[in-house]
């Protein structure tokens, strides 16, 4: 899907935070710890937890310039953030350069980059090289899925919601599971200095709601990819039992990524 709800963000919200990579955060913080101030972009902001769940690995004194394409997710952004948080409106597909300015310190994302296409990733490294800015991209989905007990269909399942990953979300064919990949090579490639790291989503037995959203969004996924009905509706009848009764865990694969100029070329 090319949109999140703010009541999907609400639910992954802690998930993402236990799940941020603990090495990538370190190198973010190690990369700031001796400036006075930080100008952070953060790109596909949703309602602001890229905000706060870095914060507090910053310079006390912080600007944050947040952007999204979703009135909804900007206004229960303006809710939840600091004061002098500034907002922006623009279609990053579009309008990536005028986003990102000529100012700041830092570009940060989460749950962005398997959404883009191999283009959009291209522009991103070329204006970052050109700016001399880092980039922070956490929480970008893998394509590696496992649950707990197994049940048939979900192999078949989970391949199906992988191609749905590549189909376009509003910048062009996406980069779905080789995101993380593919942006860590290419800003290796344009001479920066990568740090990168798993940061799996780990639901257990009591994460009831999360896991049943999450069965509701692959099979719709699956669904739109041409998966037999028959097949989903006994996949999901057996995966909702499992969540259900108390026995159903998942980890769903993730890679964060900051990515530090080096003056290289």
């Amino acid at each position: 899907m090319s949109g999140f709800s703010v009541e999907w963000l609400a639910l992954r919200e802690a998930h993402d935070r236990a799940a941020r990579n603990r090495a990538v955060l370190d190198a973010l913080r190690a990369a700031y710890a001796q400036a006075a101030a930080v100008a952070v972009i953060d790109l596909g902001c949703g309602t602001g937890a890229t905000l706060r769940a870095i914060a507090p690995l910053l310079p006390a004194r912080q600007r944050w310039r947040l952007i999204d394409n979703d009135a909804a997710l900007i206004a229960a952004a303006r809710r939840l953030a600091p004061p002098g948080t500034e907002f922006v409106a623009i279609d990053l597909a579009q309008h990536l350069e005028a986003a990102l300015g000529e100012a700041g310190d830092l570009v940060a994302t989460s749950a962005l980059l398997d959404l883009v296409s191999a283009a959009w990733l291209d522009r991103l490294i070329v204006a970052l090289r050109r700016l001399g800015r880092p980039l922070y991209a956490a929480l970008s989905y893998d394509g590696r899925v496992a649950l707990t007990p197994a049940c048939r269909h979900d192999a078949a399942v989970i391949a199906a919601v992988n191609r749905h990953q590549l189909t376009d979300k509003g910048f062009g064919p996406a980069l779905g599971p080789g995101a993380a990949q593919a942006a860590a090579d290419g800003f290796r490639g344009a001479g920066f200095a990568v740090v990168e790291g798993r940061s799996d989503w780990r639901f257990a037995p009591d994460d009831r709601d999360i896991q049943l959203a999450m069965l509701a969004g692959w099979a719709q996924a699956a669904a739109a990819m041409g998966l037999a009905s028959s097949t989903l509706e006994e996949w999901q009848r057996e995966r909702r039992d499992n969540v259900t009764a108390g026995r159903s865990s998942m980890q769903v694969g993730h890679v964060d990524v900051f990515a530090r100029p080096t003056g290289r070329r």
